[in-house]
């Protein structure tokens, strides 16, 4: 195939391409779509990247996601995910303690992505998606919640 790489869109900002596709009609479930990071998801994982360790992000971050679709938050906030942290710790799971890894939920709000807050889920909240995360992911004992704006932090970790 002859094909030729057509960018008339890569100057526009997240928040212009999503204006563009409402006035084209675009599917709201493609439009509203979380923006995925370029590089891929090793982006968030830290240190060295293995299939084991984006399996375990892959089920954290999809529990993640699912939980703010069921409760009707996904389009409330612009970018929500998982990091998967090179720290592990020791848990008790069971009657058996546990030397697992620690992730980080990010979630944020904004408008174009030049700026950002986290976005303030209830306590309630934070604990079932622990709960559901921690349960239900084989390799993760421990649920941080990042609190950072951008500025001063980013977005993405990496």
């Amino acid at each position: 195939m002859r094909l030729k790489v057509i960018e008339p869109l890569r100057e526009l900002f997240k928040d212009e391409v999503r204006n563009l596709g409402k006035n084209l009609n675009i599917n709201k479930n493609l439009l509203l779509r979380h923006p995925f990071p370029g590089p891929g998801l090793a982006i968030r994982i830290p240190g060295i990247v293995d299939k084991k360790k984006i399996s375990i992000l892959q089920e954290a971050d999809h529990i993640f996601i699912q939980y703010l679709k069921e409760e009707k938050l996904y389009n409330k906030i612009w970018q929500a995910f998982v990091v998967l942290l090179p720290v592990k710790s020791v848990g008790v799971m069971g009657d058996e303690r546990t030397y697992n890894y620690t992730v980080s939920l990010r979630a944020i709000t904004s408008v174009d992505g030049m700026t950002a807050d986290f976005y303030m889920f209830t306590q309630n909240q934070l604990k079932e998606i622990s709960s559901r995360i921690v349960n239900n992911v084989k390799g993760i004992n421990r649920v941080l919640y990042d609190f950072t704006s951008k500025p001063p932090g980013t977005i993405e970790w990496e």
